[in-house]
C-alpha cells in the first residue's frame, strides 16, 4: 500500500465524519508527482468523461443535511442501483459506458453552501426566471416563435456552468494543451472552450459570448480558469442535469465562474467550479466539485444537433394545432 492510498483512506474517513483535511493528509496528497508537458506545464491532456456523475444530483437531498458524503450503507445501496441501471441500459439504444458504473459517495455536486442547496434568488432573479422560455420549462405550453425556445433547444449551447455538468448521455470531456493554451472539448453540443494561459488580457466588457470569455493561469499544479463576459442568454441549470432545481435558473451578463483543475493521480483530476452572479443570488455564490477520471478509450462521436433542427418546428406546429383545436371547441 503506497502513501497515496493511505492518504486517500484517511481523507475519506475524515470527510465522512464531517471533518476537514488534516495538514498531514494534504501533504501526502501533494506528494503525487504530476506529469509535465514538453514545455513544462502540468499535463492534463486526455479524455476525462463524467458519466460517473449521472447518479449524483446537483442539489443535495435534504435528508443528508450537511453530510457531503454517504454512509457505507447508503453508498452500498447507490452502487447496487448503479449496477442495476447499467445492466438494463446495456440492451437499450444508447449503451452506457463502463465508467458509468462507478458510484459516487458524494451526496450532491454542490458542496458549498455546506447544505448542498442552490442559492436563494433575488427579486430580480425571480423576475428573470419568470420570463425564461424553453422546452424544459415545467409549465410552458405555447411555442410560437424562436423566442419561445432556449439556446439549448436550438442546439446553440448549453451555456455555463451547465456545460461542465453531467447528463445521461454525451458526457465526453477531452483536454488538449499547447504552449499558452488549454482547450476543453465537450461532446455534448460539439463545443470547444479555448482558454489562453499566456497572459492575454481580458476582452472589453462590451464583448459578450455564449460561454463567456475564459482566461487561465497556473497556480502550482492547478489550472485556474476565470470566465467572464457572458451574454446572459442561457440558464445556469438544465432539467437534463440530474437533481437540478426547477424551474430553470437565470444567468446575467455579470456572471463570473472560477474553475480549478488539479491532477492528483495518473487517472484523476479534482475539479472545482465557483459560480458568482450577485444580481440573482441573495448572498454569496455556490461551488460544484467532483473527480474526473481518465478514460482514453472513451469514444467521442459526432454530435449532430444543429440550429433549425426539426424539433423546433415540431414543437411550434403542435402547439399551434393544440391552441387552434382548443379555440374551436
Amino acid at each position: 500500500m503506497n502513501i497515496r492510498t493511505l492518504a486517500l483512506g484517511f481523507i475519506g474517513l475524515t470527510l465522512l465524519l464531517g471533518q476537514e483535511y488534516s495538514p498531514s493528509a494534504q501533504a501526502a496528497e501533494e506528494a503525487y508527482s504530476v506529469p509535465m508537458t514538453p514545455w513544462g506545464e502540468p499535463d492534463l491532456r486526455g479524455t476525462w468523461p463524467i458519466n460517473h456523475l449521472i447518479g449524483t444530483p446537483l442539489v443535495r437531498n435534504t435528508d443528508y443535511g450537511l453530510n457531503r458524503f454517504m454512509s457505507e450503507e447508503d453508498f452500498a445501496e447507490r452502487q447496487a442501483s448503479v449496477e442495476s441501471r447499467d445492466e438494463r441500459f446495456q440492451g437499450g439504444p444508447i449503451p452506457v459506458a463502463d465508467a458509468a458504473g462507478r458510484a459516487m459517495r458524494q451526496t450532491s455536486l454542490i458542496i458549498d453552501p455546506p447544505d448542498g442547496q442552490y442559492p436563494t434568488l433575488t427579486d430580480y432573479g425571480l423576475e428573470m426566471q419568470s420570463s425564461m422560455r424553453g422546452s424544459y420549462h415545467p409549465t410552458q405550453t405555447v411555442f410560437d416563435t424562436i423566442g419561445d425556445f432556449s439556446a439549448w433547444d436550438r442546439c446553440i449551447t448549453r451555456g455555463m456552468p451547465v456545460s461542465m455538468l453531467a447528463r445521461n448521455y454525451n458526457n465526453g470531456v477531452r483536454l488538449f494543451q499547447s504552449p499558452g493554451y488549454v482547450v476543453i472539448e465537450l461532446e455534448m453540443a460539439h463545443e470547444a472552450r479555448i482558454i489562453p494561459t499566456n497572459g492575454r488580457p481580458p476582452l472589453d466588457s462590451d464583448i459578450k459570448h455564449w460561454l463567456g470569455e475564459p482566461r487561465g493561469h497556473w497556480e502550482g499544479n492547478t489550472l485556474v480558469v476565470e470566465t467572464t463576459n457572458f451574454n446572459g442568454r442561457t440558464g445556469k441549470t438544465s432539467a437534463g442535469n440530474p437533481g437540478s432545481p426547477r424551474p430553470l435558473q437565470p444567468t446575467t451578463t455579470n456572471q463570473r465562474i472560477i474553475e480549478r483543475f488539479t491532477r492528483v493521480a495518473d487517472d484523476e483530476i479534482e475539479y472545482e467550479m465557483v459560480i458568482e452572479d450577485p444580481e440573482v443570488f441573495t448572498a454569496g455564490s455556490y461551488t460544484v466539485a467532483y473527480p474526473m477520471y481518465l478514460d482514453n478509450d472513451y469514444d467521442i462521436f459526432e454530435y449532430a444537433c444543429h440550429e433549425g433542427n426539426t424539433t423546433v418546428r415540431y414543437y411550434t406546429e403542435t402547439s399551434r394545432y393544440e391552441r387552434q383545436q382548443a379555440g374551436a371547441q
